[in-house]
């Protein structure tokens, strides 16, 4: 694994739209997200591919040029997305992979359709790979038991963060309310096993979005047996969580992933808490248990890493030890 160098006070972070662009409506969100980080002591540029709405924040050509060109810039030393979308798989073909595997790594930070250019940096270059929040999150304080993934960028130790015990459904306003800083954790809720008792268990992280990561299965850009293979020695911990899709599309991916090979060397899987629908005879956990029950792992469920706040930060590549048992709902990540 190759991890970026700690993000620093005075270092640069890059912002670009690997996806969708932010409407003009939304500025001020964004604007907030920046504000942040320069509170931080951080310097921020941005990039040309970012504003406008739309599919895509620009034609896939200049989307590709950019991304690439800031990961490449040893000036950067991270890029945060303003958030997801639909259609980043369609710059994985045109990637310079030679260049990003000769170039030092950066931290790419984001969530959501980020997935699909996450996982492939990790699996196809080594590099670590930053998985929790967007630009459009980056106002938040993080929640109790969490950090904040600049933080996580920072850190030179292993870290361990904490299930807060509570998440909400739904999303702030960030049209009326801008600068909003601080979540409404209204609902509680922490993680559970799916079939119960306790479970410690560790190995290399791995994973993301479900709903964006079933077009890399079977591909390329999604070889999780070949890095699973690569770390047998570790292990894995695959961690995955659906965005929107209802029980029956969501219990076919998992099924996918299974028939793909991705859970051949863990160790346990993470699922993401979601408030994403069931169906008519089928609820998002019992299709997790249906496609998963049988790989003989601890499955934890409700874990703080998807589309439900609050956001807990895990790196794709670090070493994670995952403990259930009793009162303690913990994560410990080694960056090497």
């Amino acid at each position: 694994m190759r991890f970026p160098q700690p993000l620093r006070p005075g270092d640069t972070i890059g912002v670009t739209a690997p996806s969708s662009g932010v409407p003009d409506r939304l500025r001020p969100r964004i604007e907030a997200g920046i504000a942040t980080l320069r509170a931080k002591g951080y310097d921020v540029v941005l990039g040309e591919c970012l504003y406008g709405g739309g599919v895509a924040s620009a034609p896939k050509a200049a989307r590709a040029a950019e991304l690439t060109a800031m990961l490449s810039d040893p000036a950067i030393r991270a890029i945060v997305p303003p958030w997801g979308g639909e259609l980043a798989i369609d710059l994985l073909d045109i990637l310079d992979w030679d260049g990003l595997r000769a170039a030092e790594p950066t931290w790419l930070v984001g969530f959501s359709d980020l997935s699909t250019v996450m996982l492939p940096l990790t699996l196809r270059t080594g590099w670590a790979t930053l998985h929790g929040s967007n630009l459009m999150d980056t106002a938040f304080e993080p929640a109790l038991g969490t950090l904040h993934w600049t933080d996580v960028a920072a850190a030179t130790a292993p870290f361990t963060q904490s299930s807060p015990g509570r998440y909400r459904t739904g999303w702030d306003d960030y049209e009326t309310d801008p600068e909003v800083s601080e979540m409404t954790l209204d609902l509680e809720g922490t993680w559970s096993l799916l079939d119960g008792g306790s479970a410690t268990f560790g190995g290399r992280l791995v994973g993301g979005c479900i709903e964006v990561l079933t077009g890399l299965a079977g591909t390329p850009y999604g070889d999780v047996p070949a890095f699973g293979r690569e770390h047998a020695d570790d292990g894995l911990v695959v961690f995955l969580e659906a965005a929107e899709q209802d029980a029956y599309s969501i219990g076919r991916a998992l099924h996918g992933f299974r028939h793909a090979g991705w859970f051949e060397h863990a160790a346990g899987v993470l699922i993401g808490r979601t408030g994403a629908p069931g169906s008519p005879d089928l609820t998002q956990r019992e299709a997790v248990a249906d496609a998963l029950r049988p790989l003989g792992l601890p499955i934890v469920l409700d874990v703080e890493c998807g589309h439900v706040q609050p956001f807990l930060p895990l790196v794709l590549g670090a070493l994670a030890r995952v403990v259930v048992d009793g009162e303690r709902r913990q994560i410990t990540q080694t960056l090497a």
